[in-house]
């Protein structure tokens, strides 16, 4: 059965398979090891009752997919959110598969996913719910075979109950099967911070490429969650004048700079940007269409399509978001030739590169300063950003196309090594 009408038949996950194809024509690969390293290891349906606080049973579904398992065991974070679909699971595992092999961590790619919005819960709804996942992952998942970690609509404190339910069934404390713990239970430092730090570290070493200084640079961010926001602090402490940013609500604009502290306060706050008074109120819509050198999306995938494509008014595009881009707008933005696009798989690796490190350090028993962390974060992600220009300007091609180029060649070399079994 041709993949694209599978169980994970979805926009987005045509879209990473098309990402793919065009990745694979580059490396020659047969249509054997093709198909093999495209489609998913397995994938995990669950049901879940969960007891509501006025007492009626609620039931909820989720999912787990392990796309790669041959070069580590699965890596990827657990979503919340009331979108969820089996395919764009499939599709965020598949692109956990190239960041893992495009950084060189010794990991396949893996995704959850629940299909509620967390918003809606009391604090004990979604501990429930948490622990209930968890429970019913359990037998699919552990430090050397799938280590899951926060995503959209999950957090350190969802992590924290996660780690307690499967300590519990182990019998003993086992940190090193989660990652985005809180610091008490096994936590990295700088793990918080480590995807926006990382996409605030490649918008600016591209703007060095490109000549183009702090004192220049405004910045426009879609999305204020926690990836948005510490990527955002990180270029305002860096000299940038951040002039736009958007939650789900609509987004905030102020040409003179916005007050980023004011901005997170009133987020914790209220729990949205909406009515925030330091800028003015405009649609997500218009956000993305600010003159700006670097717009950063930082939050969901396709949002950036072929009808906004053509009206983007930024020097670089920085990914901080996984698939934010469609491939039609792939195209346009290509046509253009006036935006540098820094992709997914390779701008917001920060966060699964500083999770291995938390993971390392689970195991190890043996903890490290942030500024450890960060020194090798910094390390990993000039190695990559290197390899990734290089092969771009070996094959002529796009940034994108290159970055899934190295990070799909090792996944399909190892399981070419592996061969088949039985």
């Amino acid at each position: 059965m041709a993949l694209h009408h599978s169980i994970y038949h979805s926009p987005v996950f045509q879209q990473a398979c098309t990402q793919f194809d065009a990745a694979a024509d580059i490396l020659g690969m047969d249509a054997g090891l093709r198909e093999r390293t495209k489609r998913p290891r397995r994938c995990v349906v669950v049901s879940m009752p969960v007891r509501m606080d006025d007492g009626h049973i609620e039931i909820f579904e989720g999912y787990r997919v392990q796309h790669n398992l041959s070069t580590g065991p699965a890596k990827g974070g657990i979503r919340f959110h009331q979108d969820v679909t089996l395919g764009e699971v499939a599709a965020l595992a598949m692109w956990m598969s190239w960041k893992c092999s495009l950084a060189g961590l010794p990991y396949g790619g893996g995704k959850g996913g629940v299909i509620v919005d967390p918003r809606k819960l009391s604090t004990n709804e979604l501990e429930r719910l948490s622990r209930r996942y968890m429970q019913e992952i359990l037998p699919f998942i552990g430090p050397n075979v799938d280590i899951p970690a926060p995503d959209v609509g999950t957090n350190e404190q969802v992590m924290a109950w996660m780690v307690d339910t499967y300590s519990n069934h182990q019998g003993h404390f086992d940190p090193g099967v989660i990652t985005g713990k809180p610091i008490a239970l096994g936590g990295s430092l700088g793990r918080r911070e480590a995807t926006g730090e990382g996409v605030a570290w490649f918008v600016k070493a591209y703007l060095q490429d490109l000549h183009i200084g702090a004192e220049k640079t405004t910045v426009v961010i879609q999305g204020f969650g926690n990836v948005g926001s510490e990527a955002a602090l990180a270029l305002y402490d860096w000299g940038a004048e951040v002039i736009g940013i958007s939650d789900y609500t609509g987004g905030i604009h102020n040409p003179k700079g916005i007050d980023l502290k004011a901005a997170i306060a009133y987020v914790e706050q209220n729990k949205t940007l909406q009515g925030f008074p330091g800028g003015e109120a405009i649609t997500n819509e218009q956000l993305m269409e600010l003159p700006c050198t670097v717009l950063i999306p930082a939050a969901l995938e396709r949002v950036i399509t072929e009808q906004n494509a053509g009206k983007l008014k930024c020097r670089i595009l920085a990914e901080g978001a996984n698939g934010p881009t469609t491939n039609e707008a792939d195209q346009i933005l290509s046509e253009r030739g006036d935006i540098l696009v820094i992709p997914d798989v390779l701008c917001n690796s920060g966060g699964v590169i500083v999770s291995y490190f938390e993971w390392l350090q689970n195991l190890q028993n043996y903890y490290w300063t942030k500024g450890e962390v960060f020194d090798k974060l910094y390390r990993m992600l000039a190695k990559a950003k290197a390899s990734v220009d290089e092969t771009q300007k070996k094959y002529n091609c796009s940034h994108r196309t290159a970055a899934l180029v190295l990070g799909i060649a090792r996944v399909a070399e190892a399981k070419a090594k592996r061969g088949l079994f039985p």
